[in-house]
């Protein structure tokens, strides 16, 4: 992650995530974004801890592709905090990789910590922090689309 911070200090407590460094420059970051990842990394609720919609604990559960230069990542919702899984096409996908914590499996990286969307010549970068290991795509553009989890574990509203 160039901005996010999954080591910051908050008074006397080490090792918080700070997103606050990426949302400070966003506003400039995102105007050389492509459409669809600037939409994603600008919704309001894409970083608010507490949001339904922010992506912190969500999990991957399926990869589709690469094919043809497209690839789908689908994440699941984590029951006690969302009310949709997150479901994420990218197009013209030039770069892909995957990298697992010492000791795990690239398949199991664990909960979403957070994620970075940045301008890369073409398009975007996405780079994802899990728990255990890191995802990166680089790509011509995303679309991200909330979809409705019929989850019999969900907490009541």
């Amino acid at each position: 992650m160039k901005y996010v911070d999954l080591n910051a200090t908050a008074g006397d407590l080490a090792g918080v995530i700070d997103p606050n460094p990426y949302l400070e420059r966003l506003p400039e970051i995102a105007e050389a974004l492509p459409a669809g990842a600037r939409a994603f990394a600008t919704d309001p609720d894409h970083y608010d801890f507490m949001g339904k919609r922010c992506v912190k604990d969500l999990e991957l559960a399926r990869v589709e592709g690469p094919s043809g230069g497209d690839l789908v990542l689908c994440f699941r919702h984590n029951c006690w905090k969302h009310e949709e899984d997150l479901i994420i096409r990218y197009r013209g996908v030039t770069a892909f990789t995957v990298e697992a914590a010492e000791g795990e499996e690239p398949a199991d990286l664990g909960p979403l910590i957070l994620d970075e969307v940045l301008p890369h010549e073409g398009g975007c970068t996405h780079e994802f922090a899990f728990i255990a290991g890191t995802l990166c795509i680089a790509c011509c553009d995303l679309e991200a689309t909330w979809v409705y989890a019929d989850c019999p574990d969900r907490r009541p509203s």
